[in-house]
């Protein structure tokens, strides 16, 4: 039986390219890249020409960029990196925003912080859409106010944040403070179809992926706009400019770099293709009484279509799904596990009852419009079954 994947928010699956990029890093390119001989100095030029890659993508500079094990270990380093090293000559404790509706890495990152009694934060709530308001930044702005760490894209619902306008805010109240405010977006859902320009964006620190745009997992990126205060969070040696301890990954980093040559040939182009084939989706699938799509129904991200549907489980939807062999995700990846509501449709003024019966539809490459028709077909059927069985 074919597969149809539209879970591509979670992971996506390898590129061939991207796998025969980085194959020789396994065998015959296998050396480490701190040596000095001719292996270890070829992996270090490949790791650098990557590095070269992702700082043209991002329009910063090569020595701003940090491979990290994931965007997971990417945000806790520019948290807790950046708030180390500013406490060393700060008095007050410093302050921190952001937003209700983050990938648990930042809440759950900035909640050690708050507990260590190292910062004290404040999470400006979101309108209905899944967006904050600029008004709600502003008013938020405390003298000791160092970071706000905002997403670009939700990945829940697939809201995009007004983040370059944020970026100019900051930029504009840093130039009348003493202390300056540093700027850290999740690009993770974004890199693939919206513009990632840092200075376009006005970020100091951008954390991403490499497995939510058809590289392996197991690689990140941190960029870091020179001039940010940083303390490393692994200890243990020199790598990645004495930032990040640990052998490199070659061949994952290899395979980024590879990735993001990808993305920059097609990212206008597939992300028109995608939007066509989600409004598709978003359009059929709202026909069925009782479904509410989530998230703001023009600011959003091109692959991400969620909803929410009236007496149904989230959960069951997906396994009733899957054995058809069409795969989507109840709420996010990261959180699929539990089976408390979403915290970010609470954010949104969800109910907890409305909120177990979500689900997220994420397209890509792959996708193609027959997969569309037949999973609006398969859809509807499991949700007039999953009806007849609820007491309701």
């Amino acid at each position: 039986m074919k597969s149809i994947y539209l879970d591509n928010a979670a992971t996506t699956p390898l590129d061939v390219q991207v796998f025969s990029t980085m194959k020789p890093y396994f065998q015959k390119e296998y050396g480490n890249a701190s040596e000095f001989h001719i292996l270890g100095r070829d992996a270090r030029l490949a790791i650098e020409q990557a590095r070269e890659k992702i700082c043209h993508f991002l329009g910063g500079k090569s020595q701003e960029i940090f491979f990290t094990s994931c965007a997971t270990e990417a945000i806790n380093l520019a948290h807790k990196g950046l708030i180390e090293a500013l406490r060393r000559n700060f008095k007050e404790k410093p302050h921190v925003i952001t937003t209700a509706i983050e990938h648990k890495a930042v809440l759950e990152s900035l909640d050690h912080l708050e507990r260590e009694g190292a910062v004290e934060i404040t999470v400006l709530p979101v309108d209905k859409w899944g967006r904050i308001t600029l008004k709600s930044l502003k008013d938020s702005i405390l003298p000791n106010t160092v970071l706000v760490s905002v997403m670009y894209v939700n990945n829940e619902v697939g809201t995009i944040e007004p983040i370059a306008s944020i970026g100019r805010f900051i930029r504009m109240t840093n130039k009348g403070r003493k202390r300056r405010i540093y700027f850290h977006t999740d690009a993770t859902q974004a890199i693939q179809y919206l513009n990632t320009k840092v200075n376009y964006l006005g970020v100091d620190l951008l954390s991403l992926t490499g497995h939510k745009i058809y590289a392996p997992k197991g690689i990140g990126v941190l960029y870091v706009r020179e001039g940010t205060p940083l303390v490393r969070q692994m200890d243990g040696g020199s790598q990645e400019s004495g930032m990040r301890s640990g052998t490199e990954n070659t061949p994952s980093i290899v395979a980024l770099g590879k990735a993001v040559d990808l993305v920059s040939i097609c990212r206008v182009s597939e992300s028109s293709r995608v939007k066509q084939l989600r409004d598709k989706l978003i359009s059929e699938l709202l026909k069925i009484p009782e479904v509410s799509l989530t998230g703001h129904p023009k600011v959003r991200a091109p692959h991400i279509a969620s909803f929410v549907v009236k007496n149904v489980e989230g959960e069951a939807v997906v396994l009733l799904l899957s054995a058809s062999r069409i795969f989507i995700s109840s709420g996010s990846a990261c959180t699929s596990s539990s089976l408390t509501a979403s915290h970010v449709l609470t954010a949104m003024g969800f109910p907890e009852e409305l909120s177990h019966g979500s689900v997220r539809f994420s397209l890509g490459r792959y996708t193609k419009e027959k997969d569309i028709n037949f999973v609006v077909a398969k859809f509807t059927k499991v949700v007039q079954r999953l009806r007849k069985m609820s007491p309701e």
